[in-house]
C-alpha cells in the first residue's frame, strides 16, 4: 500500500512539474508571438477631407464599432474589466495626445486593415478582419473624422489577460488579429450605395468576424467562453432569418436587440452600432441575406 502510494505521489509531483515547464514555456511563446514583427507591404491612403467626407466618416464611426469600443468621443474607454483577471481598455485616438496623433497616413492603413500597429507588431484586440474589406474612400473617411475629433485626455491601451489567456496565446489556441486577416487581399472596390444586395454584402462584412464568412455562424473563434454561438444568417438549417420575414421585422431587431416575441438578444450583438443603420444598410443587408446560399448551422 504504502509503496502504491509513493508511486502515485511521484506521479502527480512528475504530473505538476510537467504541466509547470508547460506553462513557462507558452508563457515565453506569448511574448514572442506578441513581439513578433509582421512586415507588411502596404500602400497609404491618401488623407481626405470636406463636409461629405467627415459626414460619412462620422457614421462609419459610430455604426461600425469604433465609437462603441473607443468611445463616442475617441477618448478610449474601459471595454471589458471581468471578475476574472481579464481588462482591456482601448486608447485615445485624438490628436494631441492620443496614440493616433503619431500616425502617418500608412499606419492608420496598417492599424485599421491589418491589425498592426505602426512599428509592426500585432495588436491583441482590435476586430481589424471586420475592416480589413473596407474601400480606400471609406478608411478616408473614418480617418478624417478620428482627426477631426477635439483633443481628449485619454491614456492609451491597457490589456491585463489572465493566465490562461496568455497561456492558450501562447499555445495559438487564441489568435490576435493580424492572424485573422489574409493580408494579400487587396481592399474592396466601391459599391454604389443603394438598398442592394451587392451593396449589402459589402456592409455585412462587419458580421463575419462573429457569424464567419459563410454567415452560417457557430461557435465564435477567440470569443470569452460564456459567449452564445452565433446564429446562422443563410437560409440554411436552423437559420434564424424566418423570424424576420420582412425587412421592418429585421430592422426593429436590429434597433431594439429584440426578437420579434420580445426576448432578448445577447448582449454580444453589438447593437450599439447597429441601432444607427440608416434604413438603406438595413434593407441592403436584409437583400443580401435573403439571396445567400443555404449552409448548415455552425459551418461559418
Amino acid at each position: 500500500m504504502k509503496r502504491t502510494l509513493k508511486v502515485l505521489g511521484i506521479a502527480a509531483v512528475s504530473l505538476i512539474a510537467v504541466v509547470a515547464m508547460l506553462v513557462v514555456i507558452a508563457l515565453f511563446l506569448s511574448e514572442r508571438k506578441l513581439n513578433r514583427v509582421i512586415r507588411l507591404d502596404v500602400q497609404a491612403v491618401p488623407y481626405a477631407g470636406g463636409e461629405a467626407v467627415l459626414r460619412r466618416g462620422q457614421y462609419l464611426f459610430q455604426t461600425r464599432g469604433c465609437a462603441e469600443c473607443h468611445g463616442a468621443d475617441g477618448n478610449g474607454k474601459v471595454l471589458i474589466n471581468d471578475a476574472g483577471g481579464l481588462y482591456v481598455k482601448t486608447p485615445n485616438l485624438t490628436m494631441g495626445v492620443g496614440v493616433a496623433s503619431r500616425y502617418h497616413e500608412v499606419d492608420w492603413v496598417r492599424t485599421i486593415r491589418h491589425g498592426v500597429k505602426p512599428d509592426g507588431r500585432p495588436l491583441r484586440i482590435m476586430p481589424a478582419e471586420i475592416f480589413n474589406r473596407l474601400t480606400d474612400d471609406d478608411l478616408a473617411a473614418v480617418v478624417a473624422y478620428v482627426r477631426s475629433l477635439p483633443p481628449g485626455n485619454g491614456t492609451g491601451a491597457e490589456v491585463r489577460l489572465p493566465l490562461v489567456f496568455r497561456v492558450l496565446y501562447g499555445l495559438d489556441v487564441i489568435h490576435d488579429a493580424a492572424q485573422k486577416i489574409d493580408h494579400a487581399l487587396p481592399p474592396s472596390r466601391p459599391v454604389p450605395v443603394g438598398p442592394t444586395a451587392e451593396y449589402g454584402a459589402y456592409v455585412a462584412t462587419m458580421c463575419t468576424g462573429c457569424h464567419g464568412k459563410g454567415l452560417s455562424g457557430g461557435r465564435v473563434p477567440d470569443g470569452a467562453p460564456d459567449w452564445p454561438p452565433a446564429a446562422n444568417l443563410t437560409p440554411g438549417e436552423d437559420s434564424v432569418m424566418p423570424r424576420y420575414p420582412t425587412v421592418e421585422m429585421f430592422k426593429a431587431m436590429l434597433r431594439s436587440g429584440r426578437r420579434p416575441d420580445g426576448s432578448a438578444i445577447s448582449k454580444v450583438m453589438p447593437f450599439a452600432s447597429l441601432a444607427g443603420f440608416s434604413d438603406n444598410d438595413i434593407e441592403a443587408v436584409y437583400a443580401f441575406l435573403k439571396a445567400l446560399p443555404p449552409r448548415a448551422a455552425g459551418q461559418r
